[in-house]
């Protein structure tokens, strides 16, 4: 499958001016449940969104995908694993300086 640069470059933009983040499905929808219920639904999400880059990237070296889906769902699968790498080292901050609280 021959990709053409331009149309490449163009889905990049057309991507990179939505300029929105990743949804996590379900993660603002938990309002009754407590927190491992929201933190095991934003996992899920992110996982899913992750795994649709991986299929869509996948279609592309099969040469089945259209550019712009594989741009699109690859672009949201990395702006994902930006958010949950952050979101860890977050946590792993807080953790550690909890650590260093006098008894």
């Amino acid at each position: 499958m021959a990709i053409n640069f331009t149309e490449a470059v163009n889905a990049y933009q057309k991507i990179a001016s939505q300029d929105t983040l990743p949804s996590f499905a379900g993660a603002a929808e938990a309002k009754s449940g407590d927190f491992a219920d929201m933190l095991r639904d934003a996992t899920q999400g992110a996982a899913s969104v992750l795994r649709e880059g991986e299929v869509q990237s996948l279609k592309a070296a099969a040469g089945t995908a259209d550019l712009n889906e594989v741009v699109a769902a690859v672009g949201k699968a990395e702006m994902t694993l930006q958010t949950v790498v952050t979101l860890r080292d977050r946590v792993i901050q807080a953790y550690q300086e909890i650590l260093r609280m006098p008894i």
